[in-house]
């Protein structure tokens, strides 16, 4: 079916509120527009914006807006970053944060192929600016996958001890050279892997890191895809996994394959919890970012998945 059609046909589950023009929402935009700060929220056309800002909670975007990858089925800009990460950044966000009264926030970014250490420094000058200002409040991190400087990258990110390390799969394996041409599915689970142990090297005493990562459905994957997707984030000790439905950014993108139903969606919960993980989201409109501290909670109080 064309994009056009596809789009005609939304089934009714996909269909959300728009934010209202006034209250939390319009407040906490302001506080983004006065900053200056991007969020992954707007960049990636996040459907629940309207939800998560409403709820005073955001995903903060940092490195610019202008991403080394081209992903087919992201939203935001490709290209070739004109200038170094903005230094007082990692400050701005802080405050942002302080002013908003968040008690857990997530901090993502655009790959930085360009930086000699992939932007992991300004990763973890932000974890700390947020620590400073806000001792109470969770950090999150949705990393890229530092490729070319892995090890280093993950030392300097988990040295300011985020609360919840995140690096999203996407999709199946044999589906990464079509919609993720420049990424690994291999390397993607070693990050993954790698960042408990070097946790457990650096950080000797704390509890074991919290890994997490996510996926979208739609894009060609078959269920048996996604189950073996989540067998393999399992085997590579990842605590968390979120999964949500691919909405097709413009007619240039990736072309939607299908929508998943709320039944399929259950299944995947299920069968996530079967395999031990921590915490599942999953649901037509839920998204890495989604509910990041239920996420987290239900992960530290044991085996319990969520569907949305």
């Amino acid at each position: 079916m064309p994009w056009s059609e596809l789009q005609k046909a939304r089934p009714e589950w996909m269909t959300v509120k728009a934010p209202s023009p006034n209250g939390r929402f319009t407040e906490l935009r302001g506080l983004m527009r006065e900053g200056g700060l991007h969020t992954v929220c707007e960049e990636a056309r996040c459907p629940n914006i309207g939800e998560c800002w409403g709820r005073g909670t955001a995903t903060f975007q940092i490195l610019g807006d202008v991403c080394t990858r081209a992903c087919r089925y992201c939203a935001v800009t490709s290209g070739r970053p004109e200038s170094a990460p903005e230094p007082l950044e990692p400050l701005r966000v802080a405050r942002a944060v302080e002013r908003m009264g968040l008690r857990h926030v997530v901090v993502t970014s655009v790959d930085r192929d360009d930086l000699p250490d992939r932007g992991a420094g300004h990763f973890a000058a932000t974890i700390r600016a947020i620590r400073r200002a806000n001792p109470g409040c969770g950090v999150e991190v949705l990393v890229p996958d530092f490729l070319g400087f892995r090890d280093g990258a993950l030392r300097t990110v988990l040295e300011a001890a985020p609360d919840v390390f995140n690096h999203n799969i996407e999709t199946a394996e044999h589906l990464y050279r079509r919609v993720r041409p420049k990424g690994d599915y291999e390397k993607a689970l070693d990050l993954l892997d790698r960042a408990k142990d070097v946790w457990a090297e650096i950080q000797p005493g704390r509890p074991p890191l919290m890994t997490k990562s996510g996926m979208i459905v739609g894009m060609g994957e078959s269920d048996d895809d996604i189950l073996g997707v989540m067998r393999d984030l399992r085997a590579h000790r990842v605590d968390v996994v979120t999964i949500g439905q691919y909405l097709q950014p413009t007619e240039r993108h990736l072309p939607l394959d299908r929508w998943v139903t709320p039944e399929q969606f259950r299944r995947y919960r299920v069968e996530g919890e079967a395999m031990g993980f921590g915490s599942v989201f999953a649901g037509p409109l839920v998204r890495s970012s989604y509910r990041a501290e239920e996420q987290r909670l239900a992960a530290e109080g044991g085996s319990r998945a969520v569907a949305h």
